[in-house]
């Protein structure tokens, strides 16, 4: 079922994603090589606890960190672990929060010192892809106006849509109806409304559509092991249009 946020509500969801999105810019800055990605996870656990909230992941069906930490091929849910980053990696950072009983979820890659061309340009485009995602975000269009302008924007430059995995609802919990997709498909297609609080996450593979799971259970990879990209913003549906919740940029 649908959760429609009274403005009480969404003024928390706000507030929530105004915290994520200063430990993201935090997390962005501390990237570079021979960072740990358990470092990252470390970083990231300080900065809620002292800014009042609680990692929203941290336990979630028994995941172990506070963020994914996605490197290179792997697309979503990557453990935190001793692993370097090394120039031209890329990392995928995502992190959701509680804070005062609201949620908020988001997603940021971020190169690791100068990375290849065709990396850079699957972020821009991944990048691109998610805001005009939530450009459709609006009251009296449906989920798969959403869907169907980020897969439009992915399929056109010849990349890869990971389609098992997919964007939700958010703010009262973490994970919440209705789901995003990021293609068109048969699923339930629910018009937009005033209220509806969606977090939006394009994840976009340099080469083929298709994903597998790991032996530890969480790290979703590229078949063929491509690289992936994964931004993702929390956003409210208003009469006035979409407001992104989580201002990382």
């Amino acid at each position: 079922m649908i959760k429609l946020k009274n403005g009480k509500q969404i003024d928390g969801i706000r507030s929530a994603g105004s915290v994520l999105s200063r430990i993201l810019a935090e997390l962005k800055a501390q990237v570079a090589p021979g960072v740990r990605t358990a470092d990252l996870d470390a970083t990231a656990r300080e900065l809620i606890g002292r800014l009042g909230g609680r990692a929203a992941f941290l336990g979630y069906m028994g995941f172990p960190a506070a963020i994914c930490t996605s490197v290179n091929e792997a697309v979503i849910h990557g453990i935190p672990n001793g692993r370097k980053l090394r120039s031209g990696d890329i990392v995928s950072i995502d992190c959701g929060i509680e804070l005062g009983g609201f949620y908020a979820d988001a997603a940021v890659t971020v190169p690791v010192g100068t990375v290849a061309p065709d990396i850079e340009q699957l972020l821009q485009v991944t990048h691109e892809s998610l805001y005009l995602g939530i450009e459709q975000a609006r009251v009296g269009n449906r989920v798969n106006d959403i869907s169907r302008a980020i897969y439009r924007c992915i399929k056109s430059r010849g990349y890869g849509v990971v389609r098992p995995y997919c964007g939700h609802g958010v703010g009262l919990a973490i994970h919440e109806d209705p789901q995003i997709p990021n293609y068109v498909g048969s699923g339930k297609n629910p018009r937009l409304k005033p209220g509806m609080v969606v977090a939006i996450e394009p994840m976009v593979n340099l080469g083929g559509d298709d994903v597998v799971l790991l032996d530890d259970d969480w790290t979703v990879v590229s078949s063929d092991r491509t690289v992936s990209a994964h931004y993702e913003h929390t956003v409210a549906i208003l009469e006035s249009g979409p407001e992104i919740l989580t201002p990382w940029e």
